[in-house]
This record gives structure tokens, sequence and C-alpha cells, in this order.
């Protein structure tokens, strides 16, 4: 990809915003937000009726709860309340978490309702003033959010102007800084790299129903091994496409097993509680859902996707090739296709086009990966729907989804219309973005890497490297630490080829993070599985990978030159595996005992000869199938090359 200082800055920050069009937020927000303000007024005014007709003490105390969760009980316990209402307010607050962590979107309604329908069976009597209190503090309340709000959005704004004016500097060194895209015929891994990857192959290759090694700690929000498995694959098929390309064997039957462990019901049985109590649907727990759930059917369709791009395999468009079984009486049976098709017609239905991962919550960062997938399997078969959508995507995401500063919000309520706090970040869509609008990705990453500047440290030694304040987070596995940051940044900086932001990021992994190598394995104690799975994303890809992996299939010498297949895993690791059409070159490593091993090929010519350096034979003859086998001695780095004879 060419890159052009002047067509990346010329686009403006954030140019279709609402803002620019003298709105604060979108329409369709803006309409849900009326929408909730008029039912919430005609709610507290309701509860003011038994006030005014003069009611029965429980109408007036249950009336006064819709106010606000726990409002009754100021009522008749007057200045009690106190000790009352804060109790359910704390437990108000834990409904609305599993409402945000889970869907549940009944919750917050049967804490308020509740609090109102008990504030109204136990009132022994009236308080004369407690309208006025109740009403007084919802005054001061929304107050408080309008004063904060409006603060917020004058900050924001100025954040814009200044990065508008900013925006060509960063540009130009973000291009100034970008290495250029590798050369595909010489890649290879180091033995660094392969102690990496084993990392993700072990977890991997194990039998499909085996999670050793996964996180396993909740199976709603974003330690759950959906991710895992869907980032594992996402790198996996990376490698594929850019290191191995004719090599099958392990690599193949590992992300074919990822595939397999996402049909787990443990993987995906969340959908029936969560389209239970956020949809009130009790009978059809089908996870390709009709309605929501991009968490699975987009990033699912991504993954599939980047495989097919990967190797040209295309078993998962077969009928029945996804298959989600419950129980031994019910299954879910769908395809690769099936994927899609629930994407498309998600998006064409929502009125804010971005649809939601649980029932009600919009998070920008799904749907970035949603057409994104849209995009893979539209490269693998064909078909055109990622560019069909995306006029209408990017206006939703610009009007919808995008604040007075220009960055993209991460959450938003598509049931009130309201945004909560969520990470996002401009670095944290740019990966995603360039499959959709290149020039937009590069102005993300500029801004953002110009505004992480903050970040950069020193090491003991006086080299260059992260260094965040605090204790951290780590969303693999909700403990702290920064390790997932760092790797995250890290995996960004190398699509856009920064290598000074990579190495100052692999310091603070290394430094921080408790770099172990055990039994030829490299990995971080102190990270979770997931932000492992980045690390090793973050090592071993270079720029461009990810956009080529999502936009372009696997070459003609990928698909129909000489294949490596049938090695032993770990006995051999394989750090390259290329063709250019006849030929095949390999550059292998021992992972275990340094000892003879015996190598399978495919896809050669049949009964054709071949010379062969690096292995025992120096002459080799395919079989009336293409196939031949060939002994190598391993020791170290070990590179073989066969070529047809002449």
């Amino acid at each position: 990809m060419t890159l052009a200082i002047d067509d990346i800055a010329a686009g403006g920050w954030a140019r279709r915003s609402p803002f620019q069009a003298g709105r604060t937020i979108g329409p369709v927000t803006a309409a849900r937000q009326r929408r909730t303000a008029i039912v919430y007024g005609a709610c507290a005014l309701a509860g003011l009726v038994p006030w005014i007709a003069g009611g029965s003490a429980f109408l007036k105390a249950a009336g006064l709860g819709l106010a606000f969760p726990g409002a009754g009980f100021i009522a008749s316990a007057g200045l009690w309340a106190i000790l009352i209402v804060p109790f359910v307010l704390a437990l108000f607050a834990l409904a609305l978490f599993a409402w945000f962590g889970s869907g549940m979107v009944l919750a917050p309604f049967i804490v308020w309702l509740g609090a109102a329908l008990v504030a109204g069976a136990t009132a022994g009597g009236e308080w004369t003033p407690a309208p006025y209190v109740a009403l007084g503090l919802v005054a001061a309340f929304g107050g408080y959010v309008a004063f904060r709000d409006a603060r917020r959005r004058t900050a924001a704004g100025a954040q814009r102007l200044a990065r508008d004016a900013s925006m060509h500097t960063a540009v130009a060194r973000a291009v100034e800084l970008a290495a250029p895209e590798p050369d595909a015929t010489t890649r290879e891994l180091s033995a660094d790299d392969l102690a990496s990857v084993r990392y993700v192959l072990d977890r991997a290759l194990q039998p499909v129903e085996a999670f050793g090694g996964f996180d396993i700690v909740d199976q709603f929000q974003t330690s759950s091994l959906r991710y895992q498995i869907n980032n594992c694959g996402y790198l996996l098929a990376e490698l594929q496409k850019t290191y191995l390309p004719n090599f099958h064997g392990y690599l193949m039957t590992a992300q074919q097993n990822l595939i397999g462990k996402y049909l787990q019901k443990k993987v995906w049985s969340y959908w029936a509680y969560e389209t239970s109590w956020g949809h009130l649907n009790f009978t059809n727990h089908d996870p390709v859902a009709p309605k929501d759930n991009i968490m699975l059917t987009g990033w699912l369709a991504l993954h599939v996707g980047m495989y097919m791009n990967a190797n040209g395999d295309t078993r998962y468009l077969e009928p029945g090739a996804l298959t989600f079984r419950w129980n031994a009486k019910r299954a879910y049976v769908h395809d690769a296709q099936d994927l899609v098709s629930s994407v498309v017609a998600n998006y064409a239905v929502q009125a804010f086009c971005l649809y939601p991962c649980e029932p009600n919550w919009d998070y920008p960062i799904c749907n970035h990966i949603g057409l994104t997938g849209l995009t893979a399997m539209d490269t693998a078969t064909g078909t055109h729907h990622a560019a069909d959508l995306k006029d209408r995507w990017l206006e939703a995401l610009d009007t919808e989804f995008t604040d007075e500063s220009g960055s993209i919000i991460g959450l938003r309520s598509t049931l009130t219309g309201f945004r909560f706090p969520f990470p996002g970040g401009e670095i944290g869509f740019a990966t995603f973005m360039e499959t959709i609008e290149p020039e937009r990705a590069w102005r993300m990453w500029a801004i953002g890497r110009q505004e992480l500047t903050y970040i950069l440290g020193k090491t003991k030694g006086g080299e260059p490297r992260l260094s965040l304040s605090g204790r951290g987070f780590d969303f693999g596995n909700y403990r702290s630490g920064f390790g997932g940051a760092y790797a995250s940044i890290m995996s960004v900086a190398r699509e856009f080829g920064d290598d000074e932001m990579v190495a100052a990021a692999q310091r603070a992994l290394d430094e921080d993070c408790g770099l172990t190598v055990e039994g030829g394995v490299r990995r971080y104690a102190k990270m979770s599985n997931l932000s492992n799975i980045s690390a090793v994303m973050g090592r071993i890809r270079r720029r461009g990978d990810y956009r080529r992996t999502v936009l372009e299939k696997a070459s003609d010498a990928a698909l129909n030159g000489p294949l490596l297949t049938d090695v032993a895993y770990p006995d051999v690791l394989v750090a390259r595996a290329w063709s250019n059409g006849d030929d095949l070159e390999l550059v292998l490593h021992p992972g275990t005992a340094k000892r003879a091993q015996t190598l399978t090929i495919a896809r050669l010519k049949p009964g054709a000869t071949y010379v062969v350096s690096g292995a025992r034979e120096a002459i080799a003859h395919a079989d009336a199938a293409g196939r031949m086998t060939l002994a190598v001695e391993l020791d170290g780095r070990t590179a073989v090359t066969l070529r047809p004879s002449a």
C-alpha cells in the first residue's frame, strides 16, 4: 500500500461527525434519548398523582418510588430513608452491571419497580416533604450530570480542534516511521518467534473438547472463551498467509480444532441466557441469531474468512459445517454463509445500523470486526456485502457513535440512546478500519500514536519503553496489569509498520510481565491467555499482514504448488514454507531433541524427479499421487529446498 501524506490528511479529523452539522448526537440517538426522557417524565409525573389526589399511603410511597430507585422509602421513612435509599441504589447499580454484562435488560426494572412496591407495602404513614425532597434530588442529580456533560463536550471539542491542527504533522510522522511492507518471498520466523507461536499451537492442538491453558472466568464479557479462540484463529491464519502458505499439517489441524472448539456448547451457550433474559425468547437459542449477537456471528465470520483466505479450504461453506449442538435432540445446523446472512440481515433492520452484542448494547468494536468479517468472507467467496454496506455503516458510525472529539465511543444503549463508559481509543479501532477505509485508519493510527507519547519511558539502560501508571487491568482475566495494553499497542504498531513503538512495547512486556520460557514455549506468566495471544501477534506480525489476510486470497502457488504436510509437532517447527509455483523452500527447527525427522511433501508432479538440498536425499521422486517423503537431520536452523530436475 502506497502512503500519500496529503491524501491521508486531506480528509481531516472526523469529517462527518454530528457536531459539524450543528448537533452533538445523531438523529437516532437523539430520538432514543427523547423517548427515554418522555417515558421517565411520564412515570415520574404519574407517581405524583396520589399526592395530589390524596391517595393511600401505599399509592403515595409506590408512586414516589418511580422518581428514582428507592425514592418511595422517603414517603414514609422521612429522614430515615438516608439509610435505606443508598442500599437500594447499590442494588440498582448491581442490576445495571448485570444488564451491561450479560444483556439482562429486565434486572434494573425489577429492582426499580420492586423497590417502589416494597416501599408502598411497608408504608406506615407519610412524610409531607417527601415529594419535594425526591424531586429535588432528581433535579440536583440531573443538574450535576448536565454540568459534567457540558464540561466533557467543551473539552472534547477543544481536543478535536487540536487534532485537526496537528493532523498533517501526525500523519507525516506516522508515515516516516512506517517500515516497508515485507518481501513475501523471504519471510521466516526466528527461533524466538517459533517459541512464541508454540504458546498458541499448544492450545489449539489439544483435543477439540479440551481447554487447557485457556482462562475460564465467565462467558459473557471479555474473558469469554470465544474471544480467546477467535484471536488464536486470527493469528494462525495470518501466520499461514504470510510465513507458511505452503504448509498444512499441524497448522491446518490447529485452525480446524479452534473452529471445532467454537462449536462446543460451553463456548456459545451464553446466548441461551442472553436471549432469554434480554429478548424474552425462551424457546429458540440459535446463536446464529436473527437478532443481535454480532459477538458470535461477526467474530466467527472473520475467523472463518481469514482461514479460507490463508489456505483456500472451503469446507465451512458446506451445509452443516458449523453445527451448534445443544443436546442429543436439538442442534442448530449452519455454515459460514449463515454467519454472513445473519450479519447482513441485522445491519439491514437496525435503526443504528451497527447492532448489539448483548441485547441492547451496541459495541462499535464488535461492529468493526463484524464488517471486517463480511469483508473477509467477500474475499473468500466473491460476494460484495461489505462494499454494499460500507457507506451506510460509516455514516452511522460517524453520526451515532462518534463524540465531539472525533473519537468513536465505546458503548451505546440501543434502548435508551445513552452512552456508557467503555474503553475505546483510536488505536483500538485502527487495524480493523484499515480493511474498511485505509486513509481513515492511518489518521486514527497517527493521532492515536501522537497522543500516546506520554507513556514512553525509559528502561534502566536508557532505552525507550512503554510505561503506564497505576495497577492496570487485564481484560482477559480481570486481574491487574498492563500486559494486555502493551501487547495490543504492539500488535497495532506492527500492522502500521512502527518498529519504534513495537520495540518500546516489547521491552515493557519483557520487563514487567513475567517473561518465561519453559519446554521451548515462550509466554508471559503475569498475563491472561488473551493478552499472551496478542503478544504473539505483536511479535510475528509485520506491516499490512492483517489487511492482506482479510483482503487477499492465497496465491496460486500456495493453492497449487508443492506442499509440506504430515510433520510431527512439536518435533518439527516450520519457520518458512514458500513456493514459486513448482519448487518448495522450507526452513525447519527442532522443537524437541535433535534427531532425524520425516517430511511428507504433496502436490508434486506425479512421477517427476526433484533435486533436494538440506535432506539426506539429493534426488527424490514423486509417486503416482504426487507425494514423496524426505529424511532430514534437524540440528538448529535447517533449510530444505526442492526443485524440479531440469
